[in-house]
């Protein structure tokens, strides 16, 4: 008998799941919003929960741990400077979980995640990215016009992680992804 086995082991090793409890953490503060399994959605409300909590202690012991968990620095300066505030004075239930029915496919369960508090900007971002969609598909249907407006459009609907990691690695400098310039020596010429 399995007596005290809380843990929802998922079917996957403890380093798969502990990198897909990190990637749906990321992908639940980043929109505040996410649809997956349910048996996934139970495992990754007490992971994230636990980061929440700890994000608000806002140490520096505490912004280590959550950079344990969790390897994104963006992620870990947008937590605590943007979501812990706003759960200062709550003791737990950061998220809540509604259940959808079953997957077409496989007939698996689904479920919504959501941090509590923040439906006001679900909705705005939802509306944000239908109207984005929609300027899109009007600029494709214009022969005339650039490819880099449409791209431009595109970009104006980015999160703000996103937006703090494009600031990290202005243009002209160089990042990590770079290619570096081969040099050309006097014989090839």
């Amino acid at each position: 008998m399995r007596h005290l086995s809380s843990k929802i082991y998922l079917n996957r090793s403890k380093a798969h799941r502990k990198a897909l409890l990190a990637n749906l953490t990321f992908a639940l503060i980043e929109r505040k919003r996410i649809e997956t399994t349910l048996a996934k959605a139970k495992a990754l409300r007490s992971f994230a929960e636990r980061i929440i909590t700890k994000a608000k202690e806002n140490t520096i012991h505490a912004k280590r741990i959550v950079f344990s968990k969790v390897h994104n620095k963006y992620f870990v300066k947008y937590l605590f400077e943007e979501i812990a505030p706003k759960y200062i004075g709550r003791n737990g239930g950061y998220t809540r979980i509604i259940k959808l029915g079953n997957r077409k496919g496989d007939a698996a369960p689904m479920a919504i995640v959501e941090l509590v508090g923040f439906e006001e900007e679900v909705l705005k971002a939802a509306e944000e990215r239908v109207s984005t969609k929609e300027k899109i598909k009007k600029e494709e249907k214009k022969p005339e016009m650039a490819r880099s407006k449409v791209d431009k459009l595109a970009l104006e609907n980015t999160s703000p992680i996103e937006k703090l990691m494009k600031t990290r690695w202005k243009a002209g400098k160089w990042h990590p992804g770079a290619k570096k310039a081969k040099k050309t020596s006097s014989k090839e010429k």
